[in-house]
């Protein structure tokens, strides 16, 4: 996975997400116990919708390298980098 082209706000684990599903990699849940407080919820209206935004950003720009519309090294595995070199 190419984590460096990644971004370095909240929706690094979309990247992240995507990555791991076009490298073919299965993806499991871990259970861990949270406790949440107002103070740790601080997130405005307008930085959340910016943040859902920045998902389907996301989504997009992996539908179309995914179908092959517009390719992008962020979603390319090492494998499937390394199967594209001239032989």
């Amino acid at each position: 996975m190419n984590l460096t082209a990644n971004s370095d706000k909240f929706v690094f684990d979309q990247e992240i997400i995507a990555q791991v599903v076009g490298a073919g990699f299965r993806i499991a849940e871990i259970a861990v116990p949270t406790r949440y407080f107002a103070e740790a919820s601080s997130a405005s209206f307008v930085a959340s919708t910016v943040y859902g935004l920045r998902i389907l950003a996301v989504l997009f720009w992996y539908t179309l390298h995914r179908r092959g519309l517009r390719r992008s090294r962020r979603f390319d595995s090492l494998r499937a980098r390394y199967t594209r070199l001239p032989s």
